[in-house]
């Protein structure tokens, strides 16, 4: 066969979305721009917050949004230097220095790509939605609580800008939707300071931009067991942190685009991500919800080229273009992110008639991973203390499942105890005081038909049961145990009789 009638055989790949629309194009590529402009900002912020250079927030943003296009398995989802990562390694940075912070990246990408392998994506599944709508409310909030320092101590024209950018938001996607809202007040609002000469914060006060291109290596650490042992904590709690705002996030995504994402490649990508990040000098990253939300709800970009368009836009900018973009005042982006804010909190969740109808416990998971979010500025926090409040309100609902009724045979010789519902810890606690052994005749049935065994628990509470009938010579029979509840039962009855 020749060379060209094996060409001819063979499959092609699917071409890119973006390939095949000129419009999806464009949407791509605006708002790529729009997001890489956002993004100065915030990793300029997040430089600060981890003490280090802006360059290395910046560069940070460049090559996690250019990995994460790539290796991601979140189309349209942006990742960057974010807050979050910021505040986890600030203090090795403090007492250790930049080397001991870019090992801490490396290390920490390296666990990520293990955890993915393993398959933590998969706990995702155990995320309610309770607590899903807690972690987007409180995502709100912080981002807009990270706008208002912007609104303090400043030159009064400020808030007139803020308003002016809002109103642009707001009333350009009326006019046209070829352009992003957010580009459109961008734009105006930088010609207007400019040629007016009006005297605001802009980006350049933030911090002096790169000019250079970032260069890979290896950081400039000892090579031991000691540096290992100093990097690993954080280096750990980057991971956690990175990986579970990163699948929180997806999972947003996936939501609102109403598309399924590869959580284990996400996983495994932002690991991949965070080490190439760590060998050019970089401070580390995951998803940031500020930015994908400008990305995929108000720009309306859903495939993987607008994530690396913003990491490209980025660098050009700040390297290329750092003169004019430092123009651009802080009142633009802080309008962006407000706007974004309120885009992102789920409203319908706070409406009186939906809290009527949602039982309160959900409304309380709710309420506590906002809260717990806010108060700590920890995502990953919130949303564990979230996970496990609901873990508790869901154990006590389930816990009244469990219903024992006793009917006596006529001639009084027997007594059969029907007990109906799902027998775990909780639920099993109290069965064990649900029979009457002084004034039950010799032969006592426990059918369990409509029940099932989840745990050891329940076992234990069955050996207390048939120990305390035995004291007074009557035998316990147990029936009607389906499959999995006799497997659990065999294997461990007669083990926990010598505890009660």
């Amino acid at each position: 066969m020749s060379a060209d009638t094996s060409a001819a055989h063979r499959p092609r790949l699917p071409r890119p979305v973006w390939l095949s629309s000129a419009k999806v194009f464009r949407t791509e590529v605006l708002a790529g721009l729009v997001v890489a402009l956002a993004l100065i900002p915030e990793a300029i912020s997040f430089s600060i917050i981890a003490g280090v250079d802006p360059a290395v927030g910046l560069f940070a943003s460049f090559t996690m949004a250019v990995t994460i296009a790539v290796v991601g398995g979140r189309p349209a989802m942006i990742s960057a230097a974010t807050g979050a990562v910021a505040l986890v390694i600030a203090p090795l940075n403090r007492e250790h220095g930049l080397g001991h912070l870019v090992a801490a990246v490396i290390l920490g990408g390296l666990m990520q790509i293990a955890l993915g392998a393993l398959g933590v994506a998969k706990l995702m599944r155990f995320v309610p939605r309770s607590v899903m709508v807690g972690f987007v409310n409180a995502l709100a909030v912080l981002i807009f609580m990270a706008q208002v320092p912007e609104l303090r101590d400043v030159p009064w024209a400020v808030y007139p800008l803020v308003a002016a950018g809002l109103a642009l938001m707001v009333l350009s996607p009326r006019i046209t939707t070829v352009v992003p809202a957010p580009l459109v007040a961008i734009v105006a609002l930088t010609a207007l300071t400019v040629a007016a000469g009006i005297a605001v914060p802009t980006v350049g006060d933030k911090g002096e931009l790169p000019d250079s291109l970032p260069a890979p290596g290896l950081p400039d650490v000892p090579f031991t067991v000691e540096t290992l042992t100093t990097v690993a904590p954080y280096a750990l709690a980057l991971a956690l942190v990175g990986l579970m705002e990163s699948l929180m996030t997806a999972k947003l995504v996936d939501d609102i685009t109403d598309t399924r994402s590869n959580k284990t490649r996400e996983s495994i990508g932002q690991g991949v991500a965070n080490v190439v990040t760590g060998l050019f000098g970089g401070m580390g990253g995951c998803a940031m919800i500020g930015q994908t939300m400008i990305n995929v709800k108000t720009s309306g970009a859903r495939t993987r080229l607008s994530t690396f368009l913003a990491g490209v836009f980025l660098l050009v900018l700040v390297v290329v273009l750092g003169p004019v973009v430092s123009t651009i005042p802080m009142a633009a982006l802080v309008a962006v992110m407000v706007l974004v804010s309120f885009a992102t909190f789920d409203w319908h969740s706070v409406h009186p008639r939906t809290l009527r109808r949602m039982p309160l416990g959900e409304t309380g998971v709710m309420a506590v991973t906002v809260a717990v979010v806010v108060a700590t500025h920890n995502l990953a926090v919130g949303v564990i203390v979230g996970v496990v409040t609901a873990m508790v309100v869901f154990a006590k609902r389930v816990a009244h499942l469990a219903e024992v009724t006793a009917v006596t045979d006529p001639d009084g010789t027997s007594v059969v105890y029907a007990v109906t519902g799902e027998l775990f810890f909780a639920s099993s606690n109290d069965l064990v005081y649900r029979f009457d052994y002084a004034g039950d005749p010799d032969s006592i049935v426990v059918d369990l038909s409509a029940a099932h065994i989840w745990d050891a628990s329940s076992v234990a509470a069955l050996d207390a049961i048939e120990t305390k009938y035995a004291a007074r010579g009557k035998k316990v029979t147990i029936t009607g145990l389906n499959k999995a509840s006799a497997e659990m039962h065999g294997r461990l009855a007669g083990r926990f009789a010598d505890s009660h």
